[in-house]
C-alpha cells in the first residue's frame, strides 16, 4: 500500500472518530490527512510519467 493510500485511510478514521465524538479538531485533522495522501499519489503519478515519457523517448533514439 502506497503512503498517500496510507494517509488517506488513516484520515477517513480520523474523521470519523472527529464526527462520532463531535471533536472537530480531529475531524479537520482527518480531512487534512485524506489530502496530504491524494497530494502523494498525484505526485506519485507524475513520477510514473515522468519515466514513460524518458523511456518512450529512448526507444525513439533506438530507431
Amino acid at each position: 500500500m502506497s503512503d498517500g493510500a496510507m494517509d488517506k485511510m488513516k484520515g477517513k478514521g480520523k474523521e470519523a472518530v472527529g464526527k462520532l465524538t463531535g471533536d472537530r479538531r480531529k475531524e479537520a485533522e482527518g480531512k487534512a490527512d485524506q489530502a496530504k495522501g491524494g497530494a502523494k499519489d498525484a505526485a506519485g503519478g507524475i513520477g510514473d510519467r515522468a519515466k514513460g515519457v524518458k523511456d518512450s523517448l529512448r526507444r525513439d533514439d533506438d530507431k
